[in-house]
């Protein structure tokens, strides 16, 4: 009897258009190529020396920025495997708000070692088993490199020299005053307990013109622009904040008046006049000096509001206005009325000032040193500082602005966790070379991959030396780095951007310092999400939506004709 070969069947399993991509080729080596093209393209944007990438979004608007986070937000990634990393991304900015980038670069690095594994015949869940014993390794060794941490009693110093390297890296050439700037208006915030430190009471306010050296400190909240009314200065005053229009109110549906005479048509508006009027005076009745409205006001509105000596500043954005009610303790209303006693905020001052020839409306609560200064009135909540910042062109100070972003959320981070450890790619050489050792020490497959992710973790202080100095002398500096690693007490060796001797300097005399929190997240989340992509082995996609791309016939050809 004849042994039966079973015929291969093309049954189908899918609904027609679907793609099914299955196997080492078609799916997971095409899914780590989407990565390290993703990764490549942060990767010249990393450190202080990264080049900038200038960005046209689905909006037209220009970013010109060398922020990793940014940059990913504002193109558009489609490929499911690249996504994977991007989220990654996205949780460390939500987490940490630094070090995006270097998710993204060791991420992707991870992958391209992974990547020579598997063509060499490893299974994949031999690799992901070695990066997560590595990634655990290298996490426990970071906390070992921790050999500095903030000092207790914050100085704008202490602070503003633990900021310098994460504003650097954005800003470079500017970190000294960036790094002053955040630092005091930090500290001018800061809660009895700081890790209760919020970084929406740091707010930043752009003003076009003069240079970064014009930027500031103002305490409280500044508005880039001047009230509506005639009263542009109030002491010690109560706020109503309001989201309506402040206006006479439109009927739902048309009607048509009939007007007999003379006297009709000249007390026609008499009455909204009057009901206006009545609003307005029983707003003033209830003690209200300020009014800040978060939309329209009309211009019969403003007539009564400037009789009653009410001041008026207009604020569009809801953010804004969500903020400031917490500033001065306020209920934003819905309805055009007086607000009673707990819907009323209050602020100290509210006044007009100018800052380089533009007119901004201030409003802030009175500091210790201050005369009049009630300490019974003041919450720790509603302290609120805000960086006037100045340059020359919006897209400048946008870039400014996303590196004191930064800055305030390392000054959060540190306030949980005040470990740092030596910057510069110094930590993540170090820790190559453990891992590495590590790794030697395994048995089984998973040693290779363990290997792989020691000599990923170069890729951080290679990329550092190749955008500041260039690929051929970055791998002279990477070599010089591993030689000073190997001697005892090398763990602080790190690359000399400015290349003042032969590449390479010592992180902890310099000052250098990253926070160990934020480093030990993006070891984390790169690692999750290189194993994400290794861990898929399969791509099934649906048909996408739409009609025939096919332009139809011109012509009858419509069959119901």
């Amino acid at each position: 009897m004849s042994l039966k070969v079973p015929k291969s069947s093309n049954l189908p399993i899918f609904k027609d258009g679907y793609k099914h991509l299955q196997g080492l080729d078609e799916a997971v080596l095409r899914n780590i190529q989407a990565v390290n093209e993703l990764s490549d393209l942060v990767r010249t944007s990393f450190g202080p020396n990264g080049r900038n990438k200038l960005l046209i979004n689905h909006l037209g608007r220009l970013f010109v920025t060398s922020d990793a986070a940014t940059i990913i937000r504002e193109i558009e990634v489609v490929h499911p495997a690249a996504k994977l990393l991007v989220m990654a991304s996205q949780s460390q900015e939500a987490e940490m708000g630094d070090a995006t980038n270097m998710v993204l670069i060791l991420g992707g690095e991870l992958l391209k070692k992974a990547e020579n594994l598997l063509i060499m015949g490893l299974h994949p869940s031999e690799i992901i088993k070695g990066y997560e014993l590595a990634s655990i390794k290298a996490q426990g060794e970071l906390e070992k490199l921790s050999t500095f941490s903030l000092p207790s009693p914050l100085t704008q110093t202490s602070l503003a020299s633990a900021l310098k390297p994460a504003i650097a890296s954005k800003q470079y050439g500017y970190e000294d005053t960036l790094a002053t700037l955040v630092a005091e208006a930090a500290l001018s915030i800061m809660p009895s307990n700081p890790k209760n430190f919020n970084v929406d009471n740091v707010r930043v306010v752009k003003i076009m013109g003069g240079s970064l050296s014009g930027s500031k400190v103002v305490q409280g909240m500044v508005f880039g622009r001047e009230p509506e009314g005639t009263v542009k200065k109030v002491s010690r005053g109560k706020v109503a904040v309001f989201t309506t229009a402040l206006d006479i109110a439109q009927t739902e549906t048309k009607g048509t008046v009939l007007i007999k005479n003379a006297d009709e048509m000249l007390n026609f508006t008499t009455g909204e006049e009057k009901q206006l009027e009545k609003i307005f005076k029983e707003i003033a009745d209830s003690g209200i000096k300020v009014i800040i409205a978060g939309s329209s006001v009309g211009e019969l509105a403003m007539h009564y509001l400037n009789r009653f000596d009410i001041a008026v500043v207009k604020v569009l954005s809801k953010f804004e206005l969500r903020r400031l009610c917490r500033v001065v303790n306020a209920t934003p209303l819905a309805r055009v009325g007086a607000p009673t006693p707990e819907e009323a905020g209050f602020v100290d001052v509210f006044e007009t000032t100018e800052i380089g020839g533009d007119r901004v409306t201030v409003l802030r609560q009175l500091l210790p040193d201050e005369p009049g200064f009630n300490p019974t009135s003041q919450n720790e909540k509603t302290r609120t500082a805000t960086i006037v910042l100045r340059g020359a062109t919006s897209n400048h100070l946008d870039d400014l602005e996303r590196a004191i972003d930064d800055g305030v959320n390392v000054i959060k981070s540190l306030m949980k966790d005040p470990r740092l450890v030596p910057g510069a790619g110094a930590s993540e050489l170090e820790l190559a070379k453990r891992v590495d050792v590590y790794g030697s020490g395994l048995r089984g497959l998973s040693q290779h991959a363990v290997k792989k992710f020691s000599n990923a973790l170069e890729v951080i202080p290679r990329t550092l030396a190749e955008n500041a100095l260039g690929g051929a002398e970055g791998n002279e500096v990477i070599s010089r780095l591993w030689a000073k690693h190997e001697q005892k007490g090398g763990e602080t060796w790190g690359v000399d951007i400015e290349e003042e001797t032969d590449g390479t300097l010592q992180a902890d005399q310099h000052k250098i310092y990253d926070s160990l929190a934020a480093k030990t997240w993006a070891i984390r989340l790169a690692t999750e999400a290189a194993n994400s992509v290794l861990s898929v082995d399969s791509i099934i996609m649906s048909k996408p939506a739409g009609g025939p791309k096919i332009p139809q016939q011109a012509g009858n050809w419509d069959n119901d004709d």
